[in-house]
């Protein structure tokens, strides 16, 4: 826990942030035996001000100086909130800006301010189907999810925090198995397509070809930088800036050459995708000019909705992988080469891959 001294009087008053933007604020003062003490006085949210702290701190003082006794605190029995616990998490593991987000947005306005041992089985249950009657898919569910069951096994393990966590096994039905159903991905002929059409466009051609070799997200093609990319063994160090976690990548020869060129007059920190110098692009700008060439090439005359036919940006990333598949790389492979946290999320690719099965059975015992 970080408290900050008030700017106006200093460490006697102690301002804390909590995760949920409220101010905690504290003070501190020597007692009669010279041992310094810290009494939290109130939030911000419930009207409590730095100046009201000061004169509860002068009060304290003026009693000690008297030889008064002052009055014996009652301990309450401390209530553990999830906020109070996802603070402990957040900080320790330094959570990236998505996670904390992601439990603000999500998490926090339904538990937050709930004691922990009051949260049941049945309300994190309800509380998945909400998500899902609200639109969110499966994937953001299971993820809302896991992070609450993460903040309790954190607590469990590290902090000695006796309790049952209640999301821990949630179970997803049949009603909410994962849709395997294939997801757009480019062939050959398309691929080549797209590749022509924007043979004249320098930047964009890159991205997409980064795309196609490493099946980066769209931010994660956006964060390499030149020192990312080592040309001597041909990897390139990606990010997940979803979980904020790195992992490599590999380059074919030819984008590999077309790499050392580009970046030859770059410094090490330089964005490699970039319309502006020493400005990383924007996901924007990539939208503004690829999704019409999208469109034009393979949207005509779908439905905006059609998310499983429509060839968007992130179909790339989708490509990258049915590639993978077809060719018959294993699937734990391409688990590690799309840096996917659950082996559910790549099982959709499994159906496009070879079936070999007869070959290795006629290779038994030879």
């Amino acid at each position: 826990m970080s408290y900050i001294n008030s700017k106006k009087y200093g460490s006697s008053v102690q301002l804390y942030q909590k995760t949920n933007g409220d101010i905690s604020y504290s003070i501190t003062y020597k007692d009669e035996t010279n041992k310094l003490k810290r009494i939290k006085i109130g939030d911000k949210s419930k009207g409590i001000t730095e100046h009201y702290c000061n004169q509860k701190r002068n009060e304290i003082l003026h009693k000690i100086r008297l030889g008064e006794e002052l009055p014996i605190k009652r301990k309450k029995k401390s209530i553990n909130t999830l906020d109070k616990i996802a603070q402990v998490y957040f900080e320790d593991k330094k959570s990236d800006k998505k996670r904390i987000s992601k439990y603000n947005l999500h998490v926090q306005p339904v538990f937050g301010s709930k004691n922990i041992l009051e949260i049941k089985r049945e309300d994190i249950l309800k509380f998945r189907d909400t998500i899902l009657d609200n639109g969110k898919t499966l994937q953001t569910a299971k993820g809302i999810i896991q992070l609450i069951s993460t903040i309790y096994n954190y607590n469990i393990q590290e902090k000695s925090l006796k309790i049952y966590n209640p999301a821990l096994g949630i179970k997803w039905d049949k009603q909410y198995k994962i849709d395997n159903t294939r997801e757009k991905y480019l062939d050959l002929n398309e691929i080549k397509q797209l590749l022509d059409e924007l043979s004249n466009k320098h930047i964009i051609l890159l991205f997409v070809e980064l795309s196609l070799q490493t099946g980066g997200r769209l931010e994660t093609i956006l964060h390499i930088q030149k020192k990312h990319i080592n040309f001597q063994e041909g990897t390139i160090q990606l990010k997940n800036l979803k979980t904020n976690e790195t992992y490599n990548g590999f380059l074919q020869d030819v984008l590999l050459e077309k790499l050392k060129n580009h970046c030859e007059k770059l410094k090490l920190n330089d964005y490699v995708i970039f319309f502006e110098k020493n400005k990383k692009a924007t996901s924007r700008q990539i939208q503004s000019r690829l999704k019409p060439i999208l469109d034009n090439l393979y949207n005509e005359g779908l439905e905006k909705n059609d998310s499983k036919n429509r060839t968007v940006i992130h179909t790339l990333r989708h490509t990258f992988a049915s590639h993978l598949a077809i060719n018959g790389t294993p699937i734990f492979t391409i688990k590690e080469l799309m840096n996917h946290s659950d082996i559910e999320q790549t099982m959709r690719y499994a159906k496009l891959a070879p079936d070999s099965g007869r070959l290795n059975v006629l290779k038994l015992y030879i």
